[in-house]
């Protein structure tokens, strides 16, 4: 096992195949966002998402994506020298990762690409005992995306924050009410066709449970760019609610507590999920004042 791996999977104490690969996933995450740093990525881009949340805000859970946004639109953004420089830095630190970049149609906003790793390759190259290998199978992957909003929406702030692994280095990413509109605009938009995320909701308790504010009007720059809302007036706290309050009735609960069991550690902490139970969070909500 390298150094940089070892000390970095000490701090997780897993013990299950399912705790190593979420441990594994975010350190592959983490040793990603130093390469950016390295290539100066965060000077045209911020990070924001589940895994922000995580790894820069304290969530309590694991997160499969790495997600960024440019500070402004660039349509002829290259994505590529940064992915390169993400390359490298996984394999200085010992871990065999391969970076697949995704061709996208040009007119498209996201740019994507996949990191992947071979799970019981990697087992074996940081030691672990052979009952954990033993039940991994040759064709299991670990896999994060990485996708970049070329064209972002106006009206948010960001951050600098600071990571002392593997060593200390600096991430721009989105304030917390900017990431708070950004989770409500996945929330609200995602299609009730798309398999329920569970981790939406997860993260909604969490924003509500800090007392982190929501920006409503980036909300609104999000909703009208994708083509949620299309009114003449404004998005009000009002209609915000009511819009939540009939995404939250038509909630399939179940299934939202099974999207998000494997990325949690103990998910007896979800038990108490009901449909009430989300609707007395909606008065909860605070909102930033702009």
């Amino acid at each position: 096992m390298t150094t940089i791996i070892e000390s970095l999977l000490e701090s997780y104490s897993p013990k299950s195949k399912n705790e190593y690969e979420n441990a594994i996933q975010e350190i592959i995450q983490e040793i990603a966002l130093m390469g950016l740093w390295r290539s100066k990525f965060f000077e045209h881009a911020a990070f924001y998402g589940g895994t922000a949340l995580r790894i820069l805000y304290g969530l309590n859970r694991f997160s499969e994506d790495l997600d960024f946004s440019l500070l402004k639109p660039d349509r002829s953004f290259n994505l590529v020298p940064f992915l390169q420089a993400v390359e490298e830095e996984l394999e200085l630190s010992g871990l065999d990762v391969s970076v697949e970049h995704k061709i996208k149609h040009p007119e498209e906003s996201i740019r994507s690409a996949f990191l992947k790793t071979g799970t019981l390759e990697t087992f074996i190259r940081i030691g672990l005992d052979e009952s954990l290998k033993k039940h991994t199978q040759s064709n299991e992957v670990i896999k994060i995306k990485f996708e970049i909003d070329i064209d972002p929406p106006p009206g948010f702030e960001t951050e600098i924050r600071y990571l002392l692994k593997p060593i200390p280095f600096s991430v721009r990413t989105y304030v917390p009410e900017d990431l708070f509109a950004g989770k409500m605009h996945a929330l609200l938009c995602r299609p009730y066709k798309v398999r329920v995320k569970g981790r939406d909701w997860y993260d909604f308790i969490w924003y509500v449970s800090k007392g982190f504010h929501l920006n409503l009007a980036h909300l609104e720059s999000r909703m009208r760019q994708s083509g949620h809302y299309t009114f003449s007036n404004s998005l009000t706290q009002t209609s915000f609610l009511e819009l939540l309050k009939e995404k939250t009735l038509n909630l399939n609960v179940q299934a939202a507590q099974e999207d998000i069991k494997r990325f949690l550690r103990s998910p007896r902490e979800i038990d108490g999920w009901s449909t009430d139970f989300f609707l007395s969070l909606l008065p909860r909500i605070q909102f930033a004042q702009k």
